[in-house]
């Protein structure tokens, strides 16, 4: 990594933050702490509340007590750009690597690749107005140098793995270390789920005397697969990697994939319920938004499940993008409420900006602030939707594009194939409608090219 690069991006940051925040001089309780819990290849018929058959009540009290979105959309289909997307508010086709496509812990061609210095984060704006910051469980956006490490991109406390997966019993990729505690490795035994939900539990009791508010991103890496040891083979294997207690709860499931997913899932809710119990036990629910949603679509090869949508993840169909989403705050979000608006993962910047109180006019976002929406139910701008995925050598991926304006989207998959659906009339994107809706089908697909130059990187020039 070239350290000027580093300083002068770093620089830039600091500029930023500095021009944009409009810090409230108020005590802590006037703005919201926040919660944001984002969980892994859980697809959107993978939570009870949306109607999946894993029990899932501790998430579902969630919906019970604020708001459910059924229309939300991930920044991506795939897990590295699904987290640009949700830590910067911008589309990840303006990323200055180009993250779209999962970075890859082994080999040499992603060592230098990440979130680079200069590219700001809601961290690094929350910490800047005073919020104590905090990354527990999944980072998986750089891991090749210190400077991709998320205490370099704005979170005070990181405990948690760099890669995609992990080892849930060892908590190492395969065999190689990737758990930390700020900067350093460290040697931990237990079952990833917990041991991430104890380091939130800690983290939250310790919130209780602070006069600062806080914002806890809470990654879960759970229910995806683990990535364990073949000593035979010498070499990485994706593995299901459920507790036997876990199984038993989830027997009445006769698919032995599918079994081992809900069995993590169940896990993974018992986690989000000793958090929210935290939470009220310290007295600090009435002034916390918690916001759960998911990466992305499911992966049915690992017992993921996103009917009746059409598609998975690392595609553009519906069911790679469409996930579950939902807000509490007690008092100010009314219970049991819903919303149909078409949101996005983008939109978490400038709403947790709006709700702190911070002025964030001066940066490029490509969200919306969403506090009328949550507070209020109220309806939101429309916008187009813009999705790039770049091909994947290693996982034998090819690039897709898709946009979504109005009830209209086009998608063009990796086989080169065009698409176009009216989503008001076919969610599940059963019809294409590409060769009956011509004059659409031509706007659509010049409004995908015009995205694509407005959002990709313009190349530097050197004088």
């Amino acid at each position: 990594m070239n350290p000027l690069r580093i300083m002068a991006g770093r620089l830039l940051t600091m500029v930023l933050v500095s021009v944009v925040l409009n810090i409230h001089s108020a005590m802590a309780d006037d703005r919201p702490n926040i919660v944001l819990i984002f969980t892994d290849d859980q697809g959107i018929s993978d939570v009870g509340c949306y109607g999946s058959e894993i029990p899932t009540p501790h998430i579902d009290s969630l919906a019970k007590d604020g708001l459910k979105c059924t229309s939300w959309y991930s920044a991506s289909s795939i897990c590295t750009p699904s987290r640009y997307g949700l830590l910067t508010g911008q589309n990840p086709s303006r990323s200055q690597d180009q993250l779209l496509g999962a970075l890859m812990f082994l080999g040499e061609e992603d060592a230098q690749r990440g979130l680079q210095p200069g590219e700001t984060t809601i961290a690094e704006v929350l910490h800047g107005a005073g919020y104590q910051t905090a990354l527990l469980g999944k980072w998986h956006l750089g891991h090749g140098a210190k400077s991709f490490l998320p205490t370099q991109h704005g979170f005070d406390l990181f405990r948690g793995h760099t890669a995609g997966c992990v080892d849930y019993f060892t908590m190492t990729y395969g065999v190689l270390p990737d758990w930390y505690h700020g900067e350093e490795h460290v040697s931990i035994n237990g079952y990833a789920t917990d041991v991430i939900t104890q380091d939130a539990v800690h983290f939250l009791q310790n919130q209780k005397s602070s006069d600062k508010p806080f914002f806890l991103y809470l990654s879960y890496n759970a229910p995806h697969f683990g990535k364990g040891w073949s000593p035979g083979a010498g070499e990485t294997v994706n593995i299901m990697q459920p507790q036997a207690n876990d199984l038993k709860r989830v027997d009445f499931i006769d698919d032995k994939i599918r079994r081992e997913f809900a069995a993590m899932t169940v896990a993974l809710d018992d986690g989000v319920g000793k958090v929210l119990k935290t939470i009220k036990e310290n007295g600090l629910e009435e002034e916390t938004l918690v916001v759960f949603l998911t990466d992305h679509g499911g992966d049915p090869v690992y017992g993921g499940n996103n009917l009746p949508y059409r598609g998975d993840k690392a595609t553009l169909f519906e069911g790679g993008l469409r996930v579950p989403a939902i807000f509490r705050w007690p008092g100010k979000i009314k219970a049991g409420s819903t919303t149909n608006e078409v949101l996005t993962s983008l939109d978490l910047f400038p709403t947790f900006c709006k709700l702190a109180d911070v002025d964030v006019t001066k940066l490029r976002l490509d969200g919306l602030d969403l506090s009328d929406v949550i507070l209020r139910q109220n309806q939101i701008a429309k916008r187009d939707l813009f999705w790039e995925l770049g091909a994947h050598k290693r996982l034998d991926r090819g690039a897709w594009t898709s946009v979504r304006s109005g009830d209209w989207k086009y998608l063009q998959d990796a086989d080169g194939i065009e698409y176009l659906f009216n989503l008001q009339k076919d969610p599940y994107e059963k019809e294409d409608l590409s060769g009956q809706k011509t004059d659409v089908f031509l706007k659509m697909k010049s409004r995908r090219d015009a995205l694509v130059r407005q959002y990709r990187p313009q190349p530097t020039l050197v004088e």
